[in-house]
């Protein structure tokens, strides 16, 4: 049965981390990743001079202060390089360092007092003390939460276009700098109500965490934010039911690499982005370029006794290639195997499946290169030996008019212009233009 202290903290870090997943992925987009860790750093300094000014340590109170100051970060982050020469990166730097030492500073003069209360409890805003939290937390959170989210919806069309150019929209008279103090605002704000939950020192991986880990799954905006939300709502959940399992197991920290987790799946995993996908596109992408080349090597080194079949080596191979032995027999298994070549893996020659698939090869690559000297001026020297299917790159009509060339150069292989009767299934399986 969960306990009620524990149900406060489970719904309170949910919804902060939901509303931080949806909010971070602008950052991610906008590469102002780091943003949310400065905007946590300003806070300090606002949460120490509330206190000093109230004298005790006021919830209200002291989100009120570093709210002032993160905005006042905000708009820092936002106008100094607009205003001067200084990179943004640059600028979110010195506006973390410069407002965290302000804060250090005001948090050793509040702990050096010999008043009551001199302690002021500001370390569970620096390091989050989330089983601390009460109803009180939870409707703070839940308020500003909902109206981070409204204004999101409300200004989605103005921050989506602001996150992928912005130079278009000032060029379209939008109110670039104000919808982006608006934007940082809400990190702002977001930041302050999560202080409780995970602390300023965490509250950026809230932010960049679940953003990050929604971007391997789509390239959509309104799929990733949906997602984020998602992996922030569970990064918070997770992390704050891993915490009550285990005694003594801070909760903040527990949030952050439950975060982490679901953002090492997503790196592995993603069918486009993660690792293993690009592992095996790349894998099959080298598979593809060796059986090409060897196609075309073996057609180069057939072509003069086309349609005789000619009774190759692999020190052939290597000597056109220069290859090493061990890929040369690997080449010679896999083209025995698929069928492209007959023999043995010491005396082999093309069948009429490989004779077919090495001429359109061979027909491609002779065609992209006609297209590097004679359409795009490219010195000879610089043509490269391997070429994508050219179909898919140029027009139809410039395709044509290739091949046309092809066929007035007679370099158009010939198992695609010649269909002896023994080679009937070698039938050209495009149209080649004035053949």
């Amino acid at each position: 049965m969960i306990s009620y202290n524990t149900a406060i903290v489970l719904i309170g870090t949910s919804i902060l981390g939901a509303v931080s997943g949806v909010l971070g992925c602008y950052m991610v987009l906008r590469r102002r990743a780091l943003l949310g860790d400065a905007l946590a750093h300003a806070a300090l300094p606002g949460l120490c001079i509330a206190f000093m000014i109230v004298g005790a340590r006021n919830f209200v109170a002291l989100l009120g202060g570093a709210l002032v100051t993160a905005l006042a970060g905000s708009w820092m982050v936002t106008v100094i390089p607009r205003r001067t020469r200084i990179k943004e990166d640059a600028a979110i730097g010195i506006v973390l360092s410069v407002l965290f030492g302000l804060g250090i500073v005001l948090s050793r003069m509040i702990q050096n007092r010999t008043t009551e209360g001199s302690k002021a409890g500001l370390d569970s805003f620096i390091f989050g003390k989330t089983a601390g939290m009460i109803a009180q937390d939870i409707y703070v959170i839940s308020a500003v939460g909902l109206g981070v989210l409204a204004l999101i919806v409300l200004f989605y069309k103005e921050f989506k276009i602001l996150a992928f150019d912005q130079d278009f929209a000032s060029v379209q008279g939008w109110p670039v700098l104000w919808l982006d103090g608006l934007m940082m605002g809400l990190v702002g704000v977001t930041t302050v109500i999560g202080l409780p939950a995970v602390g300023l020192a965490l509250m950026a991986a809230m932010l960049i965490i679940p953003a990050a880990a929604a971007r391997f799954w789509t390239d959509r905006l309104l799929v990733m934010i949906i997602l984020a939300g998602i992996f922030g709502l569970l990064t918070g959940l997770l992390g704050t039911a891993a915490s009550a399992r285990w005694a003594n197991v801070p909760a903040g920290p527990v949030i952050i690499l439950v975060g982490t987790g679901i953002f090492g799946v997503s790196m592995l995993i993603s069918p486009r982005r993660g690792v293993v996908a690009r592992g095996v596109r790349h894998l099959r992408l080298r598979r593809r370029i060796a059986r090409q080349n060897l196609l075309r090597t073996l057609y180069e080194l057939s072509e003069a006794q086309w349609p005789e079949a000619t009774r190759l080596t692999p020190l052939d191979l290597m000597k056109e290639r220069a290859w090493d032995p061990a890929g040369t027999a690997r080449l010679v298994k896999a083209g025995l195997r698929e069928g492209l070549i007959e023999g043995d893996a010491d005396r082999f020659s093309l069948t009429d499946t490989g004779w077919r698939d090495a001429a359109q090869v061979v027909k491609v690559h002779r065609l992209w290169e006609i297209f590097l000297i004679e359409e795009a001026q490219v010195a000879p020297g610089y043509v490269d030996r391997d070429a994508e299917q050219i179909e898919h790159v140029l027009p139809p009509d410039l395709v044509d008019r290739l091949q046309a060339r092809l066929v007035e150069l007679d370099l158009l292989p010939k198992p695609l212009r010649e269909v002896p009767e023994r080679h009937a299934a070698l039938a050209p399986i495009e149209r080649v233009a004035g053949s």
